[in-house]
């Protein structure tokens, strides 16, 4: 089984979303022998976001609609990461970053290292306020998950590898008409948006397992 995921390394419900897959999976493969592989791809909540950022509060706050709106937001998604133990320390995010160079980043990295990079980026973001959208902080944060040719990637990054990956899936994004995130496309078949559960995932695995056969 193939598995595309669309994410934005901003968006809470997209960790959230790569928790409960991951979680569904490793129990769909206690009593499911068929492997499966699970593939990346870019997405930007905000493509106009420059890239130095903007200040965090102001833009959740003018999009939300108000700060007790904001506050209401930011409560709901803090409970819903406690559910799934996952920590969101969003009072020390500054910054709303534009976040093409994350997914750059991800895009280079080896696949033994993907997993845990979109992790440690994810961590550096809404657990330590780490401005994900700098060049260093990316390469600190590649150098924590063991990715040992650091002066190299940023020769790389500053040269723009990896960067038709991104956009060639920023632009199927928007062909097959992805406008939120998280995105999950199954066997190239099935799909659908939203940080499921990892009951949801199951209960999604199983259906495509039922359709799979009938069309077998």
């Amino acid at each position: 089984m193939i598995i595309d995921v669309y994410q934005d390394t901003v968006c809470p419900w997209c960790r959230i979303g790569k928790k409960n897959l991951l979680e569904a999976m490793d129990r769909w493969s206690e009593t499911h022998k068929e492997p499966y592989s699970v593939r990346w791809h870019a997405f930007q909540l905000d493509p106009t976001t420059p890239q130095e950022g903007r200040n965090f509060k102001e833009v959740m706050t003018a999009k939300m609609g108000g700060e007790e709106r904001l506050g209401q937001v930011i409560a709901h998604t803090c409970e819903a990461g406690k559910a799934c133990s996952i920590d969101f320390n969003m009072d020390r995010i500054e910054y709303m970053p534009n976040t093409l160079r994350s997914h750059q980043l991800i895009a280079l990295a080896p696949e033994e290292y993907k997993l845990p990079l979109i992790d440690g980026i994810y961590k550096a973001y809404f657990e330590d306020g780490r401005d994900i959208g700098k060049l260093d902080v990316l390469l600190e944060l590649a150098k924590e998950t063991g990715m040992g040719y650091i002066d190299a990637l940023r020769k790389q990054m500053e040269d723009g590898a990896g960067m038709n990956e991104v956009e060639e899936d920023l632009n199927h994004a928007s062909q097959i008409g992805i406008t939120g995130v998280p995105f999950f496309i199954f066997n190239n078949k099935y799909s659908f948006s939203g940080a499921q559960s990892p009951e949801g995932f199951l209960k999604v695995l199983e259906m495509i397992e039922e359709k799979e056969k009938e069309n077998a």
